[in-house]
């Protein structure tokens, strides 16, 4: 899927204009300042944060193209009509075991210990919740069902989650409305908390307020050299009528994005001028390069994603999140599984 950037290039009366609501990633910067641009596509490129465009992708369709939580979208699958159709280039990816923190007095010394107890967390349904719930049953023995979730907002309050149908033996309960999940983290009215921001209180050093895995690279690094898997957060989705009327719009935005990233990839490790505020970037891209086996150690397209993705797949389904265990190919658009090859 690997190919050459495409030259910004002045509109033509014949494209087709597009807005596209992704954040300010380095990966897709060059299509946001138009050096990378898709063929017969002008874009209108909106930087939104997180959760902002998931939000208003899914209750109003605000835009042609967004950023999208993989759990938000896997869950759509299942509407009927189907309201989007995903590509499989993947702008988030992270390692989750740093957002797992825990109240210092709560009796937390390793994973184990979080049987039982009271658990913070945004959303339940949440892609880094439903990543570290998966990890932690897989890898570390605390079963999904073995603690108690309580959902809100982290640092503001009145975050409700959409109605869900659980399993009996999962427990979901929305904090107070005048509360948030980080004061009560810092307080001990919750045990631990799974979210991908950090709570306030952390930010702010509260000595009540720590990280599970104090060190989380090496576990992160051996998790991967275990698993070999790097967590997928978001994807890429157009709406489906945009599809069904352009079924060649999807197979041109990940072309487009994947000359994106190429360029962020060239920018990392070019050594003349260091273009990230990080004295040894260098350094740590060599190691990156090691330890995930290339230069292409933040893959887009189906095949070199599948078992991640079937994971992701796997924990969402027994989580209770799907009523049935989707496949892979299940999840993007059929242009794009299978692609020409010179």
């Amino acid at each position: 899927m690997r190919g050459a950037a495409s030259r910004s290039s002045p509109k033509r009366l014949s494209d087709l204009e597009l807005t596209v609501a992704i954040w300010d990633y380095d990966r897709t910067r060059a299509l946001q300042d138009g050096r990378v641009k898709p063929e017969g596509i002008q874009v209108t490129y909106l930087p939104l944060g997180m959760p902002e465009s998931f939000f208003r992708m899914l209750r109003h369709g605000e835009f042609d193209v967004s950023e999208m939580s993989l759990s938000w979208y896997t869950r759509t699958v299942f509407n009927e009509p189907r309201p989007f159709i995903a590509i499989p280039v993947f702008p988030s990816r992270m390692f989750r075991h740093s957002s797992i923190y825990v109240n210092a007095h709560s009796g937390i010394r390793e994973p184990k210990d979080l049987a039982g107890k009271r658990v913070g967390c945004p959303e339940y349904q949440m892609t880094a919740a439903v990543w570290v719930k998966g990890i932690l049953a897989d890898h570390y023995g605390v079963p999904v069902n073995s603690v108690g979730y309580h959902t809100g907002g982290l640092k503001e309050p009145g975050r409700q989650e959409v109605p869900m149908n659980l399993p009996p033996d999962i427990s979901v309960t929305p904090v107070p409305k005048d509360r948030t999940l980080s004061d009560m983290l810092e307080r001990g009215e919750i045990d631990a908390l799974y979210t991908a921001e950090m709570p306030t209180t952390f930010i702010e050093r509260s000595p009540n307020v720590k990280r599970l895995f104090p060190d989380y690279e090496r576990e992160e690094r051996d998790y991967f050299k275990r698993s070999g898997i790097f967590p997928i957060m978001h994807t890429v989705v157009i709406r489906s009528d945009l599809d069904e009327r352009h079924p060649w719009v999807a197979q041109t935005l990940t072309k487009a994005l994947v000359a994106a990233q190429e360029i962020a990839y060239r920018d990392l490790y070019d050594t003349t001028a260091l273009k990230t505020m990080l004295p040894w970037l260098t350094a740590h891209v060599e190691a990156t390069r090691e330890t995930m086996g290339g230069d292409d150690y933040w893959p887009y397209g189906i095949d070199r994603n599948r078992e991640t993705l079937a994971t992701f797949l796997r924990y969402s389904h027994e989580q209770g999140l799907t009523p049935r265990r989707l496949e892979p190919d299940e999840l993007f658009a059929k242009s794009t599984l299978l692609t020409s090859r010179t």
